[in-house]
C-alpha cells in the first residue's frame, strides 16, 4: 500500500510540473523548456507503459491463484468427506491360523487349548465399506455399515471370553465357568476341531446382544461376506469363523 501511494504521489508531482509547464507555454518559453517538457511527457508514457505490463502479469497471476484456490478448496472437500465418513472400523489384516489337525485320539479341545495359548483366539475381521457395498439390497434392508460391524464386534467378544475359559486349567475355574468349559467341549465334533466358533447360548452368556431375526439376518449377510460358516448337528447351529 505504501508503495503504491509513493508511485500515485510521483505521478502527481510530474503531471503538476507538467500543468505548469503548460500553462507558461502560453508565454514565449525557451526552446530548452520546450524541450524538457517534452521529455516529461515521453518519459511518463514510457512510465504508463510499464504500469500497464505489470498490471496484465498481476491479473495473470491473480487468475493462476484463484484456479489454485479452487484446486485446494475441491481437496479440502475431499477430505472433509473422507473425514465425515471414515468408517468405525479399520479392518485388520492376521496372520493365518495354522489349521493342524490333532490325531483322532486326541481330545479336539486338547488341540484347541495348545492352540489358543499360542495365539489365544481368532478374530473375525471386520466388514469393509466396499464389502458393506456388494451385500444384495434384500439381504441387507435397513441393517446400517456400523450396525453390522458391531455384530462383528460382539461375536469376537464372545469368543475371547469363550476360549479364555476353554483354555484354563480346571482347578483355576469356579463352578460356573467349569460348567461352561465342559458344554464347550461337549459341543465340539470333527468338523469343528482347530476351528473356532460359538453357538446362541455363548452370545447370551457373553454378550448384551439379542438373538433375534434382525440377529440372524446379520449373520447371513456374515455368510455372505465369507466372515463364517455354520455346522449343524446335535440339536445345535454353530458359526464357525473363517
Amino acid at each position: 500500500m505504501a508503495d503504491l501511494e509513493e508511485i500515485y504521489q510521483h505521478f502527481q508531482n510530474k503531471l503538476s510540473s507538467l500543468q505548469c509547464m503548460l500553462d507558461l507555454s502560453a508565454a514565449d518559453l525557451p526552446q530548452q523548456k520546450i524541450k524538457k517538457l517534452g521529455q516529461e511527457v515521453l518519459g511518463l508514457g514510457r512510465m504508463l507503459e510499464e504500469f500497464e505490463k505489470c498490471v496484465d502479469q498481476q491479473k495473470e497471476q491473480l487468475l493462476q491463484l484463484k484456479e489454485l484456490e479452487k484446486l485446494f478448496q475441491n481437496y479440502l472437500e475431499s477430505v472433509q468427506h473422507m473425514k465425515d465418513n471414515f468408517p468405525a472400523h479399520i479392518p485388520k489384516r492376521k496372520s493365518p491360523v495354522k489349521d493342524n489337525k490333532p490325531a483322532d485320539n486326541q481330545p479336539a479341545w486338547a488341540e484347541k487349548t495348545k492352540k489358543i495359548s499360542r495365539n489365544f483366539a481368532k478374530e473375525m475381521d471386520y466388514i469393509t465399506t466396499r464389502e458393506y457395498e456388494s451385500i444384495p439390497h434384500y439381504m441387507k434392508g435397513r441393517v446400517s455399515y456400523e450396525q453390522l460391524n458391531a455384530v462383528v464386534e460382539g461375536i469376537n467378544t464372545a469368543v475371547a471370553a469363550k476360549y479364555k475359559i476353554l483354555c484354563q486349567p480346571l482347578k483355576a475355574l469356579n463352578n460356573h465357568s467349569r460348567k461352561l468349559q465342559q458344554r464347550f467341549k461337549d459341543q465340539e465334533t470333527k468338523d469343528t476341531r482347530g476351528q473356532f466358533f460359538v453357538v446362541e447360548e455363548d452370545m447370551h452368556e457373553f454378550t448384551q446382544m439379542k438373538v433375534d431375526k434382525r440377529f440372524q439376518g446379520i449373520l447371513n449377510m456374515l455368510r455372505q461376506c465369507q466372515r463364517l460358516r455354520e455346522v449343524r448337528g446335535g440339536g445345535l447351529v454353530r458359526y464357525m469363523l473363517m
